[in-house]
């Protein structure tokens, strides 16, 4: 289910809409401890025009429960921002 955030942003831009989602998508949120990935959109979050390098966010990760500083990567085919 989408969040408030994503279902906002959707509505507002209904033509962009599969593309900040596939955009999204497109950026992980890495545990530091155990390495475990997920991707911005599943976690109710959007990535869209995104630019930036190195963006950290405090989360607690499913797998192994651990909270702290996450790291946002990018993880498609394309150039590196």
């Amino acid at each position: 289910m989408a969040s408030f955030v994503q279902r906002l942003v959707t509505r507002l831009m209904p033509r962009r809409a599969a593309e900040i989602e596939r955009e999204s998508r497109e950026w992980d949120v890495v545990c530091p401890k155990c390495g475990n990935a997920r991707s911005v959109w599943d976690i109710g979050g959007i990535r869209y025009k995104a630019a930036s390098a190195g963006k950290r966010i405090g989360a607690t990760c499913p797998e192994c429960g651990e909270r702290g500083i996450f790291e946002v990567v990018r993880h498609s085919d394309g150039p590196d921002v």
